[in-house]
């Protein structure tokens, strides 16, 4: 079922319960009035008839014409009975007679008023006390005129309700249609965008306000489709470079391996082939094992990190460095807590110590042969790492690309290296809840700030 039928139905079912009480709380009310209104009859009835049958000896004749010609007013069906104090019925009006039920006449006895039902009559009994002795007093009559007027009361409100919910639901629909339609102005919009065409946006105003819920709703869309593009360039120029760096070692080592075998060599020949071939292949190892690393950083965490020490972390990623180049690391420590467990942070050990020697190694990379100095400093909440080497640095220009995978700035693609690290490097650290800042100056050297937040 459409939004459109759900929206009409449910706006149909509430007022149609709403209109159902109001109708039929003036059905049960009239219908309360109606029987008050003959049972006050009847008990005129009542008193009437005890006043001309007990008291006509006493009333002047005037008085008795009068109260005669009130009676002879009766109601439809109408019975009167009289009892004596011995519950013997001294009087019927009518051929027919009440089904007075024993325990009713004895609370009228009592000088109780009593209402009950004889089948299709309702009948009252009161209690008459006379100079002649204790009488009591029944009349019985059927509220035809007072049920025709229910049942043509009935027959209105019945009228009333099928139509007002033929014209809910016309109202409903065409309601639902104008709420709606901005909802299927945005989702055509919505379909007509495919991966081929990103850069489309949805409009914003459709509903003609600025701040509804629908505006929010395509301006949400419309950032998804930002990240969605921005995600999608990403992802092709990750694919265009990595088939790049993939290719280059490759087909290096098919044409030493072509070269090798096109004819007899010396044994040095073979041993100069199969080194230049080793070569190729570590670079290619390399290169499978960092778009490894990228695939793993992009995973969530799991649950349940180990708790790792900052410094002995920082301690193990200088001392994976390659023997030759760890004296030019210069370690200093600053501020650090008096406790070593506010050095603790929750995380993957393997993925940290990953991301702290791949910028460890690319500082001493580019800055060769100068010192790069690695700082270690607490702070509230966390801890500050910062890598400052004397390198060749990075222009302005290239700055804002630096963390796109396999990105290298002009002046770095001399060095050895594929322009994996510092991207890897940054969504680790971004996935620990830390943050990755680089401030660099063209020719005077860059520094990495870290802050990673501790347990």
């Amino acid at each position: 079922m459409t939004i459109r039928n759900r929206l009409t139905w449910l706006f149909v079912g509430v007022v149609a319960f709403i209109l159902l009480g109001v109708l039929t709380t003036a059905f049960l009310l009239q219908s309360d009035y109606s029987r008050r209104d003959f049972r006050q009859r009847l008990r005129e009835r009542a008193v009437v008839a005890a006043y001309i049958y007990l008291e006509k000896d006493e009333l002047r004749s005037s008085a008795f014409q009068a109260f005669q010609k009130q009676f002879q007013r009766t109601l439809p069906e109408e019975i009167i009975q009289l009892y004596d104090a011995t519950g013997e019925v001294r009087f019927v009006r009518e051929d027919a007679r009440l089904e007075v039920p024993p325990e009713v006449l004895a609370r009228i006895q009592e000088g109780h008023e009593e209402y009950f039902e004889d089948g299709p009559r309702e009948a009252v009994g009161i209690f008459y006390r006379d100079n002649q002795g204790q009488y009591v007093v029944v009349a019985g009559a059927e509220n035809q005129y007072g049920n025709a007027r229910l049942r043509y009361l009935a027959t209105i409100l019945v009228s009333v309700f099928v139509l007002s919910l033929l014209l809910i639901y016309a109202a409903g629909r065409l309601f639902a249609g104008r709420a709606l339609a901005p909802i299927a102005a945005l989702n055509g919009q919505m379909e007509s965008i495919s991966a081929h065409d990103l850069h489309r946006r949805v409009a914003e105003n459709l509903s003609g306000r600025e701040q509804d819920e629908l505006s929010r709703l395509a301006h949400t869309f419309n950032r998804l489709l930002d990240r969605l593009e921005s995600s999608f360039d990403g992802q092709r120029a990750f694919v265009r470079n990595a088939s790049h760096e993939l290719r280059t070692p490759l087909a290096a080592s098919i044409g030493e391996a072509q070269l090798a075998l096109a004819r007899e060599r010396e044994p040095a020949a073979y041993r100069a082939a199969l080194h230049a071939l080793l070569t190729d292949l570590t670079q290619l190892n390399a290169l499978l094992n960092h778009l490894l690393e990228l695939a793993q950083a992009e995973t969530p965490l799991p649950e349940h990190n180990t708790r790792i020490r900052v410094d002995e972390l920082l301690a193990e990623a200088c001392a994976a460095i390659a023997p030759a180049q760890r004296p030019r690391l210069r370690l200093h420590t600053g501020h650090l807590p008096a406790e070593p467990e506010q050095l603790e942070l929750t995380g993957n050990r393997t993925l940290l110590n990953s991301a702290l020697i791949n910028l460890l190694e690319n500082a001493l990379k580019y800055s060769e042969p100068r010192p790069v100095a690695v700082e270690l400093e607490y702070e509230p909440g966390g801890v500050r790492l910062r890598i400052r080497d004397e390198g060749i640095g990075i222009a302005a220009a290239d700055l804002p690309q630096v963390f796109q995978p396999f990105f290298r700035a002009g002046n770095a693609r001399p060095v050895t290296g594929h322009g994996v690290g510092l991207p890897l490097a940054r969504k680790i650290i971004e996935q620990h809840g830390g943050r990755l800042e680089l401030t660099s100056q063209l020719g005077q050297g860059t520094t990495v700030l870290v802050h990673l937040p501790t347990a």
